[in-house]
Parts: structure tokens; sequence; C-alpha cells
């Protein structure tokens, strides 16, 4: 297995253990696995490709759906539902 895929692997392993955290918890591990997921995906199309990395970036899109919506609506001025009950 390739380094980057094994770093892969470990990222998914990391993002599991944060998503069982309580939710006051993981935001510090998920604003690092959030920040290094681009840099592995790069490093997986680097050393096997766009397919692999486009599969890739499938599945940090469906782990990080909710955060990346958040994040897209602040950067646009839309409401982020953060005063909803």
């Amino acid at each position: 297995m390739s380094q980057s895929l094994l770093a892969a692997f470990l990222w998914v392993l990391a993002a599991t253990v944060t998503a069982l955290l309580p939710m006051r918890r993981q935001f510090p591990p998920g604003i690092t696995l959030l920040i290094l997921a681009p840099l592995i995906l790069i490093w997986i199309g680097i050393d096997h490709g766009a397919i692999p990395a486009l599969l890739g970036l499938a599945g940090f899109f469906s782990m990080f759906r909710r955060p990346l919506l958040y994040f897209a609506r602040k950067a646009l001025g839309r409401p982020t539902g953060e005063g909803r009950e």
C-alpha cells in the first residue's frame, strides 16, 4: 500500500473517532481533518491519478457535508442556521 493511501486510511480512522466525540470536543480535530483532507487528496492524485483522488473527494464531501455547507453559506453571506433551536 502506498504512503498516500495509508495516510488516507489513517485520516478516515481519525475522522471516525472524531465523529464519536461529543459535539463540543469535535471542533479542534475536525478543523485539523478539514485542513489535511485536500493535501492528502492531492497526494493521492499525484501517486495514483485523478480517478482515485475524485473518489476520495466524494468520500470527503460525504463525511464533511454539514461543515462545508456552513462555511460556504458563511462565505456567501447567507444565513447559517446558527440561531435555530
